[in-house]
């Protein structure tokens, strides 16, 4: 499969490339091109454009509240892993404004950002993030094992 987004990714668009070659196809390729482009690159490439207005796996509201990229595709692909539904909790809070983020959120945001910074491209950007969200999805893991939850921001 070939995934096709916005370039400069941040969290959203690094965290669902994770999700889709660790849960959904482990040979999944991705695209990064400027935002105007994805929805004709996805057309020309045969690729499933995500993280755009316009594409399936974007944002959207569930009972009020925002949800991203990486929920749709939990969502879409019927994903039921308690730890990834933790981990989106969250990516959500790093990525959208919602209520009571988990504090792990601001930590995931400042990350991000500091990748991006350092990062020649968004294919480097992944490379060393997937360790990160490797790591945080084990912490998740190890969290809800000992029967713990995440904790919101205060």
């Amino acid at each position: 499969m070939k995934w096709v987004t916005r370039e400069k990714a941040k969290v959203d668009r690094i965290a669902c490339p994770w999700l889709i070659h660790r849960f959904v196809d482990s040979d999944a390729e991705f695209i990064f091109v400027p935002g105007k482009m994805v929805m004709e690159v996805a057309k020309n490439e045969s690729a499933i454009p995500f993280d755009i207005e316009g594409a399936e796996l974007m944002h959207y509201m569930d009972n009020g509240e925002e949800r991203v990229t990486f929920d749709a595709i939990i969502r879409k692909y019927s994903l039921k892993d308690d730890a990834l539904l933790e981990l989106a909790r969250i990516v959500r809070g790093a990525d959208a404004s919602i209520p009571d983020a988990p504090v792990e959120s601001a930590g995931l945001e400042a990350a991000a950002l500091g990748f991006r910074k350092i990062s020649r491209d968004d294919h480097e950007n992944m490379k060393l993030q997937f360790p990160l969200y490797d790591a945080l999805y084990q912490y998740v893991r190890n969290r809800l094992e000992q029967g713990t939850h995440l904790e919101h921001s205060r």
